[in-house]
């Protein structure tokens, strides 16, 4: 039937790192990290990490092993991630995939091939040409361009860089060399808060980067030289923090271009996972007495223990 494998899903600011956190200590757990960004050193507050004083004793995978500098995708995350799983099952730990980045999760469980390297000068000429890349982008692969938010620049310009250098559609590219995770039976829990909710802990999270160091902690990495062009500081909460430490913006603006910009990520987060096959949807907040009871019951039922 293969190891048991646990994923918390869901929209940034729902709570998965507490409900992650809370099933790890009750199962026997250890937690893969699944977000894009919490994979840079130093990038601690604009990426909500949980600092390593709240972490008790529970092992944490893959945080803090990249570079601001350096360039990751998502089939590289599931190459690192899949040994990780093992190690943590073959030791008769749960492992607990926590994070929000959902082609990650779908790279890491679906499979999913890296595709052609990076091509600078191919990006430069993309982002150069007039009219919407969203819209070239279905002309060559109207299929991945489906799955694509219009705004989402970043997965655009790659889909399209893998159209072009490969020659074929990128999802004709993935469908043909995709290996699903083996040996791993999945209980996928999905977080689903109020919408007015969520919206009123972005806004207060919003607030509370800013008001605890955000801004020192880019000034720090820029005196350690990371570029202002750095693929990190395209975050959320970064660029808008280099555009306020340049002048362009004032500390008010920031915030509420960060909150605005968050909630639009959040919504684009649920959309992806409700296409997600068979995830057990939460309607709470993950450090909800009733989404952490609710958890505990599903987890005990799947791995066969006692709530």
């Amino acid at each position: 039937m293969g190891s048991p494998l646990v994923v918390v899903a869901g929209p940034t600011g729902s709570g998965k790192s507490h409900l992650a956190l809370a099933l790890a200590t009750r199962f026997q757990g250890e937690i893969v990290n699944c977000d894009s960004l919490q994979i840079y050193r130093a990038l601690d507050i604009g990426t909500a990490k949980t600092p390593v004083a709240d972490r008790g004793d529970i092992p944490h995978h893959l945080l803090d092993f990249l570079e601001p500098t350096e360039i990751f995708n998502a089939g590289g995350y599931a190459k690192l991630a899949r040994p990780v799983l093992q190690d943590i099952a073959a030791r008769g730990r749960l492992p607990i995939l926590a994070g929000g980045t959902g082609f990650y999760l779908r790279a890491l469980l679906d499979g999913l091939n890296d595709g052609p390297v990076r091509d600078d000068g191919l990006r430069s000429r993309l982002l150069a040409r007039k009219g919407s890349l969203h819209r070239l982008l279905v002309r060559f692969d109207p299929i991945t361009a489906q799955r694509i938010h219009p705004n989402d620049r970043n997965k655009t310009l790659r889909a399209l860089e893998i159209c072009l250098l490969a020659r074929r559609p990128a999802s004709d590219l993935f469908r043909a060399e995709r290996q699903p995770l083996q040996g791993f039976r999945v209980l996928k829990l999905g977080l689903n808060p109020p919408r007015r909710l969520l919206h009123q802990r972005i806004e207060a999270r919003a607030h509370r980067m800013f008001e605890s160091g955000l801004m020192e902690e880019v000034r720090q990495l820029l005196a350690q030289g990371v570029p202002p062009g750095a693929k990190a500081f395209e975050s959320i909460g970064y660029k808008e923090c280099l555009q306020l430490l340049d002048g362009h913006l004032n500390l008010a603006q920031a915030i509420e271009l960060t909150t605005i910009a968050t909630r639009q990520y959040a919504k684009r987060q649920i959309t992806w996972f409700r296409r997600e096959p068979d995830i057990h949807w939460i309607d709470e907040f993950g450090d909800a007495p009733l989404a952490v009871q609710r958890a505990f019951a599903l987890v005990a039922e799947f791995t066969h223990t006692s709530p």
